[in-house]
């Protein structure tokens, strides 16, 4: 790190946690955020203000005038834009040293996979049950660490889905929590409305897990599901058993 990196990061440097070693392998790390919205927004911030050296932000909506209740990492001169470029933009004034890649596209089939094959953690920031599932199955084939989260009026959770094998082999993936065969009522922001504040503290959770996964600090979230009541800001952590029949990871 050159002089200016030690003064930028200084305050994550004094954590003994992390110190010189940790957050140079943030300067090293890549990590994927899948959807720019009301989750991807706080996770992106704190990501390139903690200096990941390189973000790929990938989602293919334009910014809506709606969208600006939550999700922070647009402004209104972004209005039309598509939000990977846009967030692409409020991340340089941030954080300039962060590489920013902008995928103004919905990733699936080989596209994602090559994502996610080429990303040190994974972030889940979607709102649709078929995009998580295609995350999940490819985070889990390629050996990487999924942080998944949700917020819908005032419920949030987050979970970290661990596929690196090793002493991590006996974590759950997202489909032993959820099976996609089940039949699950799916709800978006745009039909059940969602707390302007929810999204920021889910997405927040979603980034330090994320970041300690990359410095390889504390204890993940991995075999649990962390749940918010944000009408009554209770928390709630449950364990999630592995599925030893899954039909994604049963055979890891």
């Amino acid at each position: 790190m050159n002089d200016q990196q030690l003064l930028r990061y200084s305050r994550h440097i004094l954590l003994p946690q992390i110190g010189v070693d940790g957050q140079e392998r943030l300067l090293a790390a890549r990590a994927l955020v899948v959807g720019a919205g009301g989750l991807g927004s706080p996770a992106a911030l704190y990501l390139a203000s903690a200096g990941v050296g390189t973000l790929v932000l990938a989602d293919g909506d334009t910014v809506d005038l709606t969208n600006l209740q939550r999700q922070i990492l647009h402004r209104t001169a972004s209005v039309g834009q598509p939000k990977a470029d846009s967030g692409r933009n409020t991340l340089a004034e941030i954080n300039p040293e962060c590489r920013v890649l902008p995928l103004p596209e919905r990733l699936a089939g080989e596209r994602l996979e090559e994502q996610v094959a080429a990303a040190d953690v994974v972030l889940d920031c979607t709102d649709n049950f078929a995009t998580r599932h295609a995350i999940n199955r490819a985070c889990v084939k390629f050996g990487k660490p999924l942080v998944s989260g949700a917020a819908i009026r005032f419920d949030g959770q987050v979970a970290v889905f661990d596929a690196r094998g090793g002493k991590h082999r006996s974590s759950p993936c997202y489909h032993c929590l959820f099976p996609e065969a089940q039949d699950v009522e799916e709800v978006r922001c745009a039909t059940m409305g969602v707390f302007a504040p929810l999204t920021g503290i889910i997405g927040s959770v979603q980034a330090a897990e994320a970041l300690k996964l990359l410095i390889g600090c504390g204890e993940s979230l991995a075999g649990r599901l962390l749940l918010l009541d944000g009408l009554a800001m209770d928390w709630r952590s449950i364990a999630i058993p592995r599925d030893p029949g899954c039909a994604v990871c049963g055979v890891r």
